[in-house]
């Protein structure tokens, strides 16, 4: 049976990214459309998502969105498509809201209407339904920023004609941020204060999107079975651990796929040289390349480590500046390409300035130079505090680039560790995050590359026959979704006989 399947996020490829929430919306839709079933997408159309270059059309008529006590506000609403596909996009266009230059922040402040913003995304998908005349079997709301359609389809959406008899997913893709915002946006969703507890959207005080999400989605699942796992520990729950395993049995994970239009080493238009795992001669060439273009020796006898991240303590970048002096004591090469933190940008440039002819390091991000990194490199290197998914280790071994990871969530789950003995695994991992670990498995890395060139081979052949393909993680999210609409209207029945006379 096909389905009508709404997704509604705060971002997605090639709109408008931040992180890996954003390759998950603009691949997944695709490959469920290819499947048969009639997908759509909704979207904030940020300032940076321009009209014209995209031939976005505009809807007829004004979107009216109830925010409670703030009152109605309007909106325009542009169509347009997925790329590579028919699968309508729609984003709504509210100046006030959505035409700034970042996302949620700027200079790493975040928004202070940030609560009404997403809000607004989420009442206004629901309302979007009736606009385009759409009613969804599911709808899949995403993180934080959407995380209050569930709670609006359980509540003053409950009995609504397009929306009311639809399931819900909501997908988690970082427990980190969750969307606490002070008590009084209770009154701009609008459901009624007996909601604002312990068991709903209170969280010290402060309404908490993503808990109240949490607890009203017909299902839930994050990007790994890993992360699904640790989610529900103290160490990675951030304090709604325990809302997590009170869903336990709702919560699935699902590792992401990779898109391999983008990153594939055979067609990428972006690097030197293309080559595959039968001929990989290319693939020096771009190691050249890349420390040409890093300002580096052209050396192809030592190994080249690199890294494109946030720069931030998530991605274990204070772990790694500890480590940073003791590693370019060895014989080898480094390559830094992201932007976070502000010190961060000052002390990688002090690095730069002390080893110039084996640190190389570009502050902020660039596409064309993150793919030549993934090509140009021999390691790669991901030190992360925690990691629900992860995209670059999966680009990395599709690139026969072997990923130096923290087993953490999606790390843990998608790279295989090096198996000295049988010449088996795709990488390195270590478990500790600490200087140390991090030091001892570069080292065993670097150690590995100029004494076994024969698990070289073998390790780099493993990485590149790995696929992580979104064919398959899309199969996986069809079950859901088939699941859920069972289980809503398992709910559906239950409550109508439980209203009905004695």
């Amino acid at each position: 049976m096909a389905l009508k399947i709404l997704i509604a996020a705060s971002e997605a490829v090639p709109f408008a990214k931040e992180g890996g929430l954003a390759d998950v919306v603009g691949a997944l839709p695709r490959v469920l459309a290819k499947m048969g079933h009639d997908v759509r997408v909704v979207m904030p159309r940020y300032y940076k998502v321009n009209r014209e270059k995209l031939a976005l059309t505009l809807l007829p008529g004004v979107l009216t969105v109830p925010m409670g006590i703030i009152g109605n506000q309007y909106c325009g609403v542009y169509e347009g498509r997925m790329p590579d596909s028919d699968v309508p996009i729609y984003f709504l266009d509210h100046e006030e809201y959505y035409g700034r230059s970042g996302l949620y922040e700027v200079d790493n402040q975040g928004y202070l209407d940030n609560d009404n913003r997403f809000a607004f995304l989420s009442k206004g998908t629901l309302e979007l339904c009736k606009m385009i005349n759409f009613r969804p079997d599911v709808i899949h709301a995403h993180d934080w920023h959407t995380a209050a359609i569930p709670v609006l389809m359980n509540t003053s959406y409950r009995h609504d004609p397009f929306v009311g008899e639809a399931a819900s997913l909501l997908t988690v893709h970082n427990m980190q941020h969750q969307g606490s915002f002070y008590e009084g946006l209770m009154d701009v969703l609008d459901i009624g204060w007996e909601h604002f507890t312990f068991l709903g959207l209170e969280k010290e005080n402060q309404t908490n999107l993503l808990k109240g999400g949490m607890y009203h989605a017909t299902l839930l699942n994050t990007v790994s079975e890993g992360y699904a796992r640790e989610m529900q520990t103290k160490e990675f729950g951030w304090g709604l651990e325990w809302v997590v395993r009170e869903r336990g049995a709702d919560l699935y994970g699902i590792l992401n796929g990779v898109d391999d239009h983008e990153w594939n080493p055979e067609t990428d238009p972006l690097i030197a040289a293309r080559y595959s795992a039968v001929d990989l001669s290319g693939k020096a060439l771009c190691k050249q390349d890349l420390q040409r273009n890093c300002g580096l020796p052209e050396l192809p006898d030592v190994p080249l480590i690199g890294m494109v991240s946030r720069l931030v303590k998530q991605k274990g970048i204070d772990v790694l500046a500890e480590a940073i002096y003791r590693i370019l004591d060895l014989d080898l090469q480094f390559v830094l390409l992201g932007a976070g933190e502000p010190w961060t940008h000052f002390y990688f440039g002090d690095i730069k300035a002390a080893y110039p002819r084996k640190f190389g390091v570009h502050i902020g991000y660039n596409n064309t130079l993150a793919h030549k990194i993934e090509a140009g490199s021999d390691f790669f290197l991901m030190p992360s505090a925690f990691e629900p998914c992860g995209l670059n280790q999966m680009y990395s071994m599709r690139y026969g680039t072997l990923p130096i990871v923290r087993a953490t969530g999606g790390l843990d789950d998608s790279v295989e560790n090096f198996d000295e003995a049988n010449l088996a695994g795709t990488g390195f991992k270590f478990n500790e995050l600490t200087a140390s670990a991090l030091f001892d498995t570069v080292g065993w890395a670097v150690y590995t590359w100029y004494n076994r060139r024969d698990a070289m081979e073998r390790l780099i052949k493993n990485a590149m026959e790995k696929r992580f393909t979104w064919e398959e993680a899309a199969a996986k999210y069809e079950k859901l979704y088939y699941l859920a609409v069972e289980k809503r209207m398992g709910e559906k029945r239950s409550r109508g006989r439980s209203t009905e006379p004695r």
